[in-house]
């Protein structure tokens, strides 16, 4: 049975692959995208026995890239390495040119760098209750700090005044690391920064972390509360990165790959690589990276919906 079963997948996806493989980069090279795409291309080369080539398509917060993948073969041999960050241009633009739900094949999510609501260490709170009984009576004299319009830290802050019913100003910036140097002199008061940029100021006293922006807390501070338990369930910001394919790939070529970028993530090299570099490994099946991204574009979806900077 077997065997009969076998003979009716093509041969091209029996010995999948037998050439190069190509993983776009949407972002310049050194990015955490990038990063991701190189510590597993490298390692997926060794395992399934082909050179995994990166290639950097810069441009449009990463649109350009995933133009070209949607539009390429759907044969495995062009990927996609995408962030959370598409689902909120995805939930956000009328046109970005392509359909991010019906034209990609989801394989694997990669990893994840998990943000942290931290504060200005002179406003005095320690805890995310003291913050919030503080911005219902100070309100004047507080400000959010956020990344660009639209981007996940804007909309986390926006996302937190929703939950908390408060009504924050929302100063946004470039660069999460303005927004923290900014927060560490006391122009802004509280913001949604990247663990990886902020873990030594926490530790040196610079800023106070209130909690973890996610569900569950982060092996990266396991001793800061998650933002559910610190009383503010669902505001959850974090950078994830996947792997997609065009969709109409062939399944056993998604599933062939996704089982070997899962076997990678299993392996103390990768994590100890990815925990280097600021991430916490992800991990899971073609069919929960979807449930992931149809859910994370509802979200922003909603908060765009709710902050008049939807469609």
């Amino acid at each position: 049975m077997a065997a009969a079963m076998l003979s009716v997948v093509p041969a091209a996806t029996q010995d999948f692959p037998n050439k190069p493989v190509r993983i776009v980069v949407g972002f310049a090279a050194g990015s955490v995208s990038d990063l991701v795409a190189r510590t597993i291309g490298q390692k997926l080369g060794s395992v399934l026995g082909q050179p995994f080539i990166i290639e950097i398509r810069p441009g449009a917060g990463s649109n350009v890239a995933a133009q070209h993948v949607a539009r390429s073969a759907k044969d495995g041999y062009t990927l996609f390495v995408t962030t959370s960050s598409s689902t909120i241009r995805s939930a956000g633009s009328a046109n970005p040119g392509f359909d991010f739900a019906a034209d990609f094949a989801p394989i694997a999510p990669i990893a994840g760098v998990p943000f942290v609501l931290t504060a200005y260490p002179g406003l005095g709170v320690r805890t995310l209750e003291e913050f919030i009984a503080l911005a219902k009576t100070n309100r004047q004299a507080l400000t959010f700090g956020g990344t660009a319009v639209g981007t996940t830290g804007y909309l986390a802050a926006q996302l937190f005044n929703q939950r908390a019913g408060t009504d924050l100003p929302i100063a946004p910036y470039p660069s999460t690391a303005q927004a923290t140097t900014d927060l560490m002199t006391g122009r802004i008061s509280i913001a949604f920064a990247s663990a990886a940029n902020v873990l030594q100021l926490i530790d040196d006293g610079k800023l106070t972390a209130l909690a973890i922006a996610q569900a569950k807390r982060s092996e990266m501070m396991p001793q800061l509360p998650s933002i559910d338990e610190a009383g503010l369930p669902g505001v959850h910001a974090s950078l994830w990165i996947g792997i997609l394919a065009p969709a109409g790939t062939p399944s056993a070529i998604v599933n062939k790959l996704s089982d070997a970028i899962n076997a990678l993530l299993r392996s103390d090299d990768v994590a100890r690589q990815m925990r280097l570099q600021g991430m916490e490994v992800l991990g899971g099946s073609p069919e929960e990276f979807a449930s992931r991204i149809k859910s994370d574009t509802a979200r922003w979806d909603a908060v765009l919906q709710a902050t008049q900077l939807g469609r």
